[in-house]
């Protein structure tokens, strides 16, 4: 192997490596947000805590567009680019200058939000709407903390660290927990009075996620000199990347805003039973605590994602866009394929595990105290409706980042402009099905992110100039690879499916944790011993062998 594959190699399995670390850490975060999701939906499914989650959702949009998607894909390639170039320091001044003009820029949204909020609350109307928007002020200032945690957070996998970025969300879990389990119940008596408490935690998280990442910053070699003037270079080319990045992708989060909106003037309250659409009276579709059991199932379908999906999104995006600001298209490719296969793998295994085991897995993590059995059920049916689409939500993260690397945000943002309106309208028709009623919330955004990977998908290969079958060909990031890695991974989903069917079979009327604990270990077993006799080389890499397989694809490609 000559130097210069061993030195490519050696810095592509840094990041894929980084992966791990970032899954390990996001993995426990999840399990500490599943405990926080607990204690709220333990309060119950009624028109109170449909208020909390609503008004949570409303800074957690930022959350999702900025920290998770957005501003890493528009500050990530210049914030790269710039450190090429142009040399640490430099870069320093732009991270300076960006999160300044962020802060102001957000301040300033935040305090205009604050006083729609607070009027709307003065005016006089239901209590539940009154509750809502004070929720809504409480925890609106988080948008300003977690999106400069953002920021801060992309410099740092910029530069190699990924553990307190992955990290940074048990701290908003931790206070979560403790405020909705202890504080809260311990304070007051009144359900009310208990959210707004769960509120104030939101807010005091985001204060200390931020100040940990500034002195981070500092600790790792970061000069920060806050500062609006002059504006670096760097910031212009910056807005431009953000601005589609952040039309499109916000297209989507804020479509299921509108979806939880829509919920909330759709469900049936004693004042309001019916509602009249163009003349016609009809029965309201939904039922109080609609918005609680689609976020207890919202929280289970992307807990899998958490654990690998975006790891592997967030650790493999730098390393993506360095090699399209070099012109290397070859492991540039290759890095997409690799991502891709690990992608899919998780999305079509734990797709198929969550459908099968949604009703046990849900009734365990969320039936007690004011959570019913029969709100169980119900967010158990949405789950499997949101299950349809893992291998979807899996490949998009990875796919949309392939693009952002040729600091390419328009594709993303004109194909998520078109489905918005999709998902929406078949939403709004499929609620009032019967059978469907609110599991409409999953199979819509099922649907659409199942057309919006596949479109995607096609689009990259052809910019990619892909030829079916070529092979070695550059450019090609492996699409007979992937091919077969889905083969595979089908066909240890599907040994899985019969082990867990014949266990549930076999264990009907036992109590809910007895059937996790046996079938959640029993699928994995039957899956992964599938796909190792298959000889699936993404077991290897998920179980960290990844050395030998990776040394032999270099040799190979360096005759």
């Amino acid at each position: 192997m000559n130097t210069k594959l061993h030195d490519e190699h050696t810095e592509r399995e840094h990041f894929f490596g980084s992966a791990k670390t970032v899954a390990v850490i996001t993995l426990v975060s999840r399990v500490f947000g599943m405990l926080r999701d607990m204690a709220i939906t333990s309060l119950g499914a009624n028109r109170l805590t449909d208020a909390y989650g609503l008004a949570f959702q409303i800074p957690n949009l930022f959350r999702r567009l900025f920290g998770e998607g957005a501003l890493t894909s528009a500050f990530v390639p210049i914030f790269t680019e710039t450190s090429e170039r142009s040399g640490f320091e430099k870069a320093c001044k732009l991270l300076s200058n960006a999160l300044a003009l962020l802060a102001v820029t957000l301040t300033v949204i935040m305090l205009a939000a604050e006083v729609i909020f607070l009027i709307t609350a003065l005016l006089p109307g239901p209590e539940d709407r009154k509750l809502l928007m004070i929720l809504a002020s409480i925890m609106f200032p988080y948008m300003v903390t977690v999106c400069l945690l953002a920021m801060g957070s992309a410099a740092l996998n910029c530069r190699g660290h990924f553990a307190y970025p992955a990290a940074a969300p048990i701290i908003l879990n931790i206070f979560g927990i403790t405020a909705a389990w202890w504080v809260a119940p311990a304070l007051r008596e009144e359900l009310s009075d208990r959210l707004i408490i769960v509120a104030i935690s939101v807010t005091s998280a985001g204060v200390v996620q931020l100040a940990a990442v500034l002195w981070l910053l500092h600790k790792s070699g970061f000069s920060l000199k806050l500062r609006l003037r002059p504006v670096e270079s760097g910031i212009k080319p910056m807005v431009k990347l953000l601005a589609p990045v952040l039309l499109g992708l916000g297209f989507l989060q804020i479509s299921e805003l509108l979806a939880t909106i829509i919920s909330w003037n759709l469900t049936a309250v004693s004042a309001h039973p019916t509602i009249n659409i163009f003349g016609w009276v009809l029965q309201r579709p939904l039922a109080e605590g609609v918005i609680v059991r689609v976020n207890a199932a919202r929280a289970l379908y992307q807990f899998p994602m958490g654990v690998l999906a975006i790891p592997v999104g967030v650790a493999v995006f730098p390393l993506l866009t360095r090699y399209a600001a070099r012109g290397d298209i070859r492991n540039l490719c290759d890095s997409i394929g690799r991502a891709l296969r690990l992608a899919l793998m998780e999305g079509i295994s734990t797709g198929v595990g969550l459908f099968i085991l949604a009703e046990p897995i849900i009734k365990l993590i969320y039936m007690r105290r004011n959570f019913t059995a029969a709100d169980a059920e119900q967010s158990a049916f949405i789950l499997k409706m949101y299950a349809l689409g893992m291998p979807a939500y899996c490949s998009y993260l990875i796919l949309t980042r392939a693009f952002y690397s040729f600091k390419d945000t328009v594709t993303p943002l004109k194909i998520s402009c078109w489905l918005v309106f999709l998902n929406l309208g078949m939403l709004v028709t499929m609620l009032w099905i019967p059978s469907l009623g609110a599991g409409a919330f999953g199979l819509s955004t099922a649907i659409t992110f199942i057309i919006n990977a596949v479109v995607l998908l096609y689009l990259l290969r052809r910019r990619l100039n892909l030829r079916q079958g070529s092979g070695g060909e550059v450019g090609n990031f492996g699409g007979r690879k992937i091919l077969i890695s889905v083969l595979r991974t089908i066909a240890g989903s599907a040994a899985m499916a019969a082990v867990v069917y014949l266990l549930q079979y076999q264990l009907g009327g036992v109590r809910n944790w007895i059937v996790v604990a046996v079938c959640i270990p029993a699928g994995a077993i039957s899956f992964f011993t599938v796909v190792w006799l298959l000889g699936a080389p993404e077991l290897g890499e998920l179980m960290g062998s990844i050395k030998a397989v990776k040394e032999t694809d270099i040799s190979q490609q360096g005759k």
